[in-house]
């Protein structure tokens, strides 16, 4: 369909699909505005059905088969012990150049090394992407 200049866009119609090439769309929820105050309340987060004693002694959300219960939470001696180190925090690449490489202990120089190689990849990559 081509235009003149003294054409007005507002009166183009141009399909769903047309419109969806290359633009994220969100007519379902355009679709879904409903008067009054009714959307408002069914917003508010709804109260817990569980007791807190389920919830202390079970991990809610966890069970991911059809038929099965909800695993027990066990006491930490259960558990492998390098579970309790994934939260550890590890140095950053700018904190791991400002220390002498020499005196740093192994998994932080194996660290050292993954991160610089990353950094100068990333660098050579938009270096040759500009170009």
């Amino acid at each position: 369909m081509a235009l003149t200049r003294s054409g007005s866009w507002r009166s183009v119609i141009i399909s769903k699909e047309a419109v969806a090439l290359g633009q994220r769309t969100f007519a379902a929820a355009v679709g879904k505005a409903k008067k009054g105050s009714k959307g408002a309340a069914s917003d508010a987060p709804k109260a817990s059905i569980l007791s807190k004693e389920v919830k202390s002694t079970t991990v809610v959300g966890a069970n991911i088969l059809k038929d099965g219960a909800a695993p027990k939470i066990m006491p930490d001696s259960e558990y492998p012990d390098w579970l309790w180190h994934l939260l550890n925090k590890h140095p950053a690449l700018s904190e791991l150049r400002r220390k002498n490489i020499e005196t740093l202990p192994y998994e932080d120089l194996k660290r050292f090394v993954k991160l610089d190689n990353r950094a100068r990849i990333k660098e050579n990559n938009s270096i040759k992407a500009k170009n």
